[in-house]
């Protein structure tokens, strides 16, 4: 009894320990197929995520290769354009040295004109230099004279050959530069009122001199001219000093400028054009009376010859008609028939028509 109970427990303990075995061993297949399962699916997202990684390193290859492209690309337009830029800098460097240059010139000129309009000789030349150039572009040389000595002794820069009236006119060059330069140059106000009474001063002194010397009765017209070689001159002269200028038209001395002075030389020149027009008056008066003669003359040959050509056409006319009588005498002529064994007897006399065609 007490054997069959051991062996039962031993096998029951047997049947236990064989369940849970089985157990475990089920347990271990389960978890050896998820284990296996696992591992697919890993390898399957191994083997995707490879391709994935490959084309991914394709992609980044060609764009590797398409950056690498663009920038060698750009790398060798950007060297080119620097050097064309390097190419422009040197051009225009040359233009600049060049303009250096000319500009180095043009302040070598400013310090040596700067020297001669210091001087007053100097200043003088360069005035008498200018006036002389623009008389010569505006003018012919019969219309002036440079240096001409009038009849009171005084020289004058240049003088117009007008006719009467107005007559001849008087040019003369005046350069009031250290009063108008002191002018420009004031900093405070006493100095600017000194400077300008200066500058009035020395511009109304021109004025009287010219009047006194160029203006000649007999010789010269009523009025002169004084030439301003200086634009800037003239424009404070008329903008600030009104006086002056006033002063000047009581003495019938016009203050002129260079722009001035070449509208008065073409209102001049017009002049020249106009007189020489009214002194060949005369001639072209006569010459257009012989043109009228001419032309009647002409006019009277074209009416003989219109004569002679009605007569030839009457003439002609005439002619026509004796050749028509003529044709159409042949014609009758023509249509005369004579029958077969009628002959005309040449002891009778002929029909009074055919005695008629005959004489014709």
């Amino acid at each position: 009894m007490d054997f069959t109970v051991i062996f039962l427990v031993v096998l029951i303990a047997i049947l236990a320990v064989v369940i849970v075995v089985m157990r475990n061993v089920s347990k271990n297949q389960t978890d050896m197929a998820r284990i296996t399962e696992t591992a697919t699916l890993l390898a399957n997202s191994q083997a995707e995520l490879s391709g994935r990684l490959q084309q991914s390193q394709s992609g980044v290859n060609e764009r590797l290769d398409a950056l690498a492209k663009r920038l060698g690309d750009g790398l060798a337009q950007q060297t080119e354009k620097t050097g064309d830029n390097l190419k422009d800098l040197e051009k225009r460097l040359a233009v600049i040295d060049a303009a250096q240059r000319n500009i180095t010139d043009l302040s070598q000129q400013m310090v040596g004109l700067q020297e001669i309009l210091s001087n007053k000789q100097a200043r003088g030349a360069f005035g008498e230099v200018q006036l002389q150039d623009l008389v010569n572009g505006a003018l012919p040389p019969s219309a002036y004279e440079f240096q001409t000595t009038l009849s009171n002794g005084r020289r004058a820069d240049c003088l117009l050959k007008l006719p009467n009236p107005p007559g001849s006119i008087v040019i003369d060059s005046k350069f009031p530069l250290e009063s108008f330069s002191s002018l420009r140059n004031s900093d405070d106000e006493a100095t600017r009122v000194q400077a300008s009474r200066a500058f009035s001063a020395d511009v109304l002194k021109h004025v009287r001199d010219i009047a006194e010397r160029y203006i000649v009765p007999g010789e010269t017209a009523e009025s002169a001219l004084m030439f301003l070689p200086s634009e800037a001159v003239y424009a404070e002269l008329h903008a600030n000093f009104r006086n002056v200028v006033e002063d000047s038209y009581r003495h019938r001395v016009w203050i002129v400028s260079p722009t001035t002075l070449m509208a008065t030389l073409n209102t001049v020149r017009a002049v020249l054009k106009d007189a020489r027009m009214r002194e060949q008056a005369g001639v072209i008066q006569i010459e257009v009376v012989k043109m009228l003669e001419d032309v009647a003359r002409l006019d009277k040959r074209v009416g003989n010859l219109q004569g002679h050509f009605d007569l030839a056409a009457r003439d002609i006319g005439e002619i026509r008609t004796s050749a028509d009588k003529i044709t159409k005498r042949g014609e009758r002529i023509d249509d005369l028939q004579f029958e077969d064994g009628d002959e005309p007897a040449e002891d009778l006399e002929p029909p009074e028509g055919q005695a008629r065609l005959r004489e014709v």
